[in-house]
């Protein structure tokens, strides 16, 4: 199975030039023949806080329409994130969109920090992707703090964990250690996907990488590039 990391640089509000990034990332995966691109943490809108009411998107919103098509007709599963309105309630998301299936929905179920004030914590949208005879578990960025959320994915039966994630330079070497740490112990594959460059007034860390089960992150880019970081699991 083929997996992709897209690292990108987005800018908060700017939609559909986002967008445009997401396009030109999935397209250079399908012509690598990938079965799952994962994108960073509120990849769609940028990351956020008080802006994300506004940015909110809906559960099947028709902005997600082009990948939508891009999924079906390259047979490929999108990860992509953005903040999602469910029954009044906002939540920060990723969308998992499939080949010729209905969006699904997973929620960050542990918010950090000033995400408190704008976003309500959920464990209610938690989908197992199937993919090559592999299952996959989701997180978004402070999930992983608690380790008790991979410990949830091994339990669930799953085999990689993909983290989407928007960590500062600073904060990037505490993440790796969790990652490498989460893969040891839980026996785990770990795609990590972050963003580059100036996000929300803070410098990213880029460095989007892979552990294997054995806890060795066996890849990753450097802090400014943009593109695609390519993993192949047998």
């Amino acid at each position: 199975m083929k997996l992709a990391s897209a690292q990108i640089n987005c800018t908060v509000g700017e939609i559909y030039n986002n967008l445009e990034s997401h396009y030109r990332m999935v397209q250079s995966a399908i012509q690598k023949n990938v079965h799952l691109i994962l994108f960073p943490e509120l990849s769609i809108t940028g990351y956020c806080r008080e802006e994300g009411e506004k940015l909110a998107f809906t559960e099947s919103d028709s902005k997600l329409n082009t990948l939508q098509d891009l999924s079906t007709k390259g047979n490929i599963v999108i990860i992509a994130g953005a903040p999602i309105k469910i029954k009044e309630k906002l939540y920060i998301g990723s969308f998992i969109i499939s080949p010729n299936q209905p969006i699904q929905i997973y929620t960050k179920q542990y918010l950090h920090g000033e995400e408190k004030l704008f976003y309500e914590a959920s464990m209610d949208f938690n989908p197992i992707l199937s993919i090559e005879k592999q299952r996959i578990s989701l997180a978004i960025c402070a999930d992983i703090n608690n380790k008790q959320h991979p410990y949830q994915a091994k339990k669930n039966n799953s085999s990689i964990y993909l983290p989407s994630i928007f960590y500062s330079k600073k904060g990037l070497d505490k993440g790796y250690k969790q990652l490498s740490h989460h893969a040891k112990t839980q026996s785990l594959h770990i795609l990590m996907s972050n963003y580059s460059g100036q996000v929300c007034g803070m410098e990213s860390g880029g460095g989007s990488g892979f552990w294997n089960s054995d806890g060795k992150l066996t890849a990753n880019l450097n802090s400014t590039e943009i593109g695609l970081l390519l993993v192949e699991i047998e």
